[in-house]
């Protein structure tokens, strides 16, 4: 079993977006997790004043939900919008877990993505705690190469928590090295 399997239900609904478009809004209620077969994805956070603050991007082959809508029925605590042309499936939370809890494959499919997510979390933390700026454009590099091609420097900027100076700065002294 993949992880688009679990997302082949009569409750799914494919999506076709264009670049641009919102999945959901901060503030918005969801009730849905996405499936990304084709595209790019940004998370982000804005605050009162204005700032963004960009949480992840998420590409093919993965899945996207907010987590604190789905579990509690709140509201989305960040926005999704596409980068690319995109296409998802949507599948509601509801029926996620209802499959969960009447599949063990299913289940055991969903606990192993839920330990991804938990890991890829606790690496950005550990990168915003205790790397520099450049440690973790280069960290980026390592393991995301095909985001530097993908996004736009200013958003990369965001990711990193630094101003696009800040990165040209730190992409000239890596150059020259």
């Amino acid at each position: 079993m993949d992880m688009q399997s679990i997302f082949d239900t009569q409750s799914s609904e494919p999506i076709e977006l264009d670049k641009g478009d919102m999945v959901f809004n901060q503030g918005d209620t969801s009730d849905s997790i996405y499936y990304i077969q084709s595209g790019l994805l940004k998370a982000y956070y804005v605050t009162e004043d204005g700032r963004e603050f960009i949480k992840s991007f998420i590409a093919e082959n993965d899945i996207i939900g907010n987590l604190t809508a789905l579990a509690s029925g709140s509201a989305c605590t960040f926005s999704l919008i596409c980068l690319e042309p995109t296409k998802l499936i949507r599948l509601p939370y509801k029926v996620l877990i209802s499959r969960a809890e009447q599949d063990l494959k299913a289940a055991n499919m969903i606990i192993q993505l839920l330990i991804k997510l938990a890991m890829k979390k606790e690496r950005r933390e550990h990168e915003f705690l205790c790397l520099s700026a450049e440690e973790r454009y280069q960290s980026l590099m390592a393991n995301s190469p095909e985001l530097l091609i993908r996004v736009t420097q200013n958003d990369i900027a965001r990711y990193l928590g630094i101003t696009p100076v800040g990165l040209s700065r730190i992409r000239t002294r890596i150059q020259e090295h």
